[in-house]
Parts: structure tokens; C-alpha cells; sequence
């Protein structure tokens, strides 16, 4: 793979909207998308919400909005991180409107702001519940018109290329016969999401494995947070699927009640704001539920709300609870919190930069300090957008000064052991062990009944298997995937 001046690993919004700021400023400038799967399945795609901005300074405010991340971080989010952030909200969202996102309006003209947990004030700007999916149908017919963006789907990264604490790309996987090759880059950008599938219930896609995170780990990157792991309260308790169909918070925003097997809506006995209460409070205190019912089940009420709006607000919701055999105007659905947003990663400051040179991180896999311990809902996709423009004023302003790297190739597969061959089917079991036991530390950890035996068995696991050989010539896609598993599993305990 020839040279680029800039590459980034990751097709979502903290990727595409990067690739635009800079190839708007820099038209010269060499630029490739890389995804391990097709370029449209992202985190990013899965976002029902959407993204959350101070519009209307009638009625709302930045120090709102501020506080409000504050009280959802549990005191240890970096000030200058989420005050920035928030103030450059209004001016990146026109900028996505611009770019064609279709964000919702109401009946004046105006932008349809929701309603969701930890917000003291509806700012919640959406496409409907698919917004994740139509930002990045837009971003990428932006990122499409620009000669100077080129998308490779279907790459898998191994490891990065570091020396001297200096980044000049990547080594990935061939899909063709599995080889390891190397792709240089002037600037690499890791926008490659969440790590989801560390656990056994969770709304992440299958991708959604840690790699950027793992890769940067194992080259000596700084990385903050990673105990920080955000649960949803409301996937869809039907069926094994993975991931987890999400019911999006803004539904408890629209009105829908939270209630036990005995119709109580007892999430006022946690919290004052019940159903709007933030989401680790929300899931907390449904685990606390679990253990005061046989049935550990706890759920989500619709039976009240105004059909027919609701059908124009969550259609999609609708549709795939009528699928799975629930009416939701005419018996409440189950739910079940789920593994949803790593709120730590790599560290970044409010330009996107790691504390390796030439190498930047945004997104779910990077740590700015805006989120904290706990994430307000719908300021990620915010987040993004935000650091990525700063992170192209930055890079634009450098880039003509950074030479193409000179780094020599080392014969084999440097990095990754060889040895015996691990089979499939032993990486298939370590995996669905490493989820079990971590979905069950971190719910009984929500839940406040974390057991010292539990983090012992995680414990042995990651030691045992965390250094595990690869196959005798090159690793697959699979082994990878399970070693930035437990890479990740090891930082979060």
C-alpha cells in the first residue's frame, strides 16, 4: 500500500467528519479511510438519540449544559475539556446541517430539541431514532466529493508502527492470504470506536473489539479512564442477539415509564428524576430491582404515549419491537441494561494529539476528558465532531513540515509471537468466557455486589491467555480481535 499523508483507521463520525474538516482546508493533502468492515458498519450508525447542543439560549445555556455533564461525570470530568467542547457546539452543528444531516424540525421551522436522562433541558437535536445512521450517510456523500479522500473498507490493523515515540503508520492484515503488510502515513488517526464485545450483552457491533485502543496500548500510548464503562439500561431483553437492540433513552424522554414486575415505577426510590435520572443511576438501580423479583425483569411502559407521534418520532423503535412480538401500546416491553460506551481510551488533548508524535486518537476510543466516570447522554457524537476540527486546524497548519517516514520492514510478523496453533474453537470459548465474566463483574459492580472472586477469575483468565502464541506463520483476524480483548479487559479491572 503506497504512502498517504494522512491515515485514519475508523469510518465513523469521529473519522469522517476529521477527513472533511482537513480535506476542506488541505485539497493537496493525501487522505485514506481505512475500516475493518464495510464502511458504513460504525458505532456511529447505531446512535438513536442524537447529538447534544445548546440551540436555543432562550430556554437553555452552556453553564446548563455544563453542569449537567458534570453531575453525569461524578466529579471527574476536565473542566477546560468539557467547557470547550460544549461552547463550539452550535457552530459544528450548522456545520453538520450544512453538510446535509437532516436534523428533525418542528412545526415553526425550528429544530425539534428532545428530552433525555441527566439533561435539565430538551437539547437533543435527531433524525427521527436513526440519527447515528443518517449523519453518516451524509458524512460520507460529503467525504465522497473530495478527490483527495480515498476509502479502503475491509482492513484489519495489527499494531502500529511506533520508534522513538514517534508514529508512522500501521501494520495490517492482508484479506487475501492473511499476511502482514505495512502502510505509512505522515499522521495516523485512530477514530476506531468501542469495545462493546469485551462483554457478554451489549449494544456495540460485533467489530466493536477495542483495537485501537489495544494497539495503542501495546506501542506505549497513555491511556485514561478505562475502569469508566457506561451501561444502557433500556437494550431489549428478547432473544440472545448480538449486539442488543437499543431502545434509545430518548423514548423515557418522550414519557415512557420504567417499572418492576409488579408495575411499580420504582425508580423514584433512587432517584427524584425517575426515569430521567442518568444512566448509570437508571441501571443501578435496575440491578438493584433484579434481585428483589424471581424473574429479573424489569420494564419499559409505552402503554400510555401518544401513538401516532410516537410512531413519527421512533418508527424504527416501533417496528423492531413489533418484530421481535411486543405492541408496545399494549403491554410494556422487557429491557436490560447493556454494555454501551467506553468512557475512557486513549488520552488526547482538545486537538485529538496522544502522547506519541504523530499519532492523533478521537472518538470512543480516545479519552479528552469531557465524559468522566458516566456519559450525558448524546454529547459523544458531539464530542467528535468537535475534536475533529480542531484536529484538522492543527494538522493542516503542520503537516507540509513532517517528512514521509523511513521505516524499515523486519522480516516475519514483528511484534506477534508464533508458536503452536490455537484453534478456532478455543478462541471462539476463551471469548465467550472473557464476556461472561466481565458482563458479571461490571453489573455486580453497578449493582454494588462486586465479589473478590469474580475479579480473581478475570484475573486468571487475562494472565493466562493474555500472551497466548499465534499460528506458526500468520495470526487471523480472530486471535487479534481476542487479544485487543483482553488487552482491554486487563486496563478496565
Amino acid at each position: 500500500m503506497k504512502p498517504v499523508d494522512v491515515l485514519i483507521l475508523g469510518s465513523g463520525i469521529a473519522g469522517l467528519s476529521f477527513a472533511i474538516q482537513l480535506a476542506e482546508r488541505r485539497p493537496g493533502v493525501s487522505i485514506r479511510v481505512c475500516s475493518k468492515a464495510d464502511t458504513l458498519e460504525t458505532n456511529t450508525r447505531y446512535a438513536q438519540g442524537g447529538i447534544a447542543a445548546v440551540t436555543d439560549f432562550t430556554a437553555d445555556s452552556f453553564e446548563q449544559h455544563i453542569r449537567d455533564t458534570f453531575t453525569a461525570g461524578r466529579g471527574h470530568c476536565n473542566k477546560n475539556a468539557v467547557r470547550a467542547i460544549i461552547e463550539a457546539a452550535p457552530e459544528r452543528i450548522a456545520e453538520l446541517a450544512q453538510w446535509g444531516v437532516p436534523f428533525d424540525r418542528n412545526t415553526e421551522g425550528k429544530w425539534d430539541l428532545g428530552l433525555e436522562g441527566g439533561h435539565s433541558r430538551p437539547r437533543i437535536l435527531h433524525c427521527r431514532d436513526r440519527t447515528g445512521f443518517d449523519i453518516v450517510q451524509a458524512l460520507l456523500r460529503r467525504a465522497g466529493s473530495y478527490k483527495n479522500i480515498t476509502f479502503y473498507p475491509g482492513l484489519f490493523a495489527v499494531d502500529l508502527l511506533v520508534r522513538n515515540n514517534q508514529c508512522y503508520g500501521i501494520r495490517y492484515m492482508d484479506t487475501g492470504n492473511g499476511e502482514i503488510k505495512s502502510s505509512y502515513a505522515k499522521i495516523t488517526f485512530l477514530a476506531t470506536g468501542g469495545s462493546g464485545q469485551v462483554f457478554r450483552i451489549t449494544t456495540n457491533p460485533e467489530i466493536a473489539t477495542g483495537d485501537g485502543v489495544a494497539m495503542a496500548a501495546r506501542a506505549g500510548v497513555e491511556i485514561g479512564n478505562m475502569a469508566f464503562y457506561q451501561f444502557h439500561p433500556t437494550a431489549l431483553a428478547a432473544g440472545q442477539s448480538n449486539p442488543a437492540f437499543l431502545i434509545s433513552e430518548a423514548v423515557r424522554g418522550f414519557g415512557a415509564y420504567i417499572i418492576n414486575a409488579e408495575g411499580e415505577r420504582f425508580l423514584f426510590r433512587y432517584h427524584p428524576r425517575g426515569e430521567l435520572a442518568t444512566r448509570d443511576i437508571v441501571s443501578h438501580a435496575i440491578f438493584s430491582e433484579y434481585g428483589k423479583n424471581k424473574m429479573n425483569r424489569v420494564y419499559l411502559d409505552c402503554r400510555h404515549l401518544d401513538k401516532t407521534k410516537f410512531h413519527r418520532h421512533f418508527p424504527g423503535i416501533a417496528d423492531r419491537c413489533r418484530k421481535t412480538g411486543f405492541d408496545l401500546f399494549k403491554t410494556p416491553v422487557p429491557v436490560m441494561p447493556a454494555a454501551h460506551y467506553q468512557c475512557g481510551g486513549i488520552a488526547i488533548s482538545l486537538q485529538g494529539k496522544t502522547s506519541v508524535k504523530n499519532l492523533y486518537a478521537n472518538g470512543e476510543c480516545a479519552c479528552s476528558g469531557l465524559h468522566g466516570a458516566n456519559r450525558l447522554a448524546s454529547n459523544s457524537l458531539l464530542e467528535a465532531v468537535v475534536i475533529a476540527h480542531k484536529a484538522a486546524v492543527d494538522i493542516s497548519s503542520i503537516i507540509d513540515y513532517i517528512a514521509f517516514p523511513v521505516f524499515p520492514e523486519i522480516p516475519g510478523n514483528p511484534g506477534r509471537a508464533t508458536g503452536r496453533k490455537i484453534m478456532p474453537d478455543e478462541v471462539k470459548r476463551i471469548k465467550r468466557q472473557l464476556q461472561e465474566l466481565m458482563y458479571n463483574y461490571y453489573t455486580g459492580k453497578t449493582a454494588g455486589s462486586r465479589t473478590e472472586k469474580e475479579v480473581v477469575k478475570i484475573r486468571e483468565l487475562v494472565s493466562r491467555k493474555g500472551d497466548f502464541p499465534k499460528h506458526a506463520g500468520s495470526p487471523s483476524r480472530e486471535l487479534c480481535e481476542l487479544e485487543n480483548m483482553i488487552t482491554i479487559a486487563r486496563m478496565m479491572l
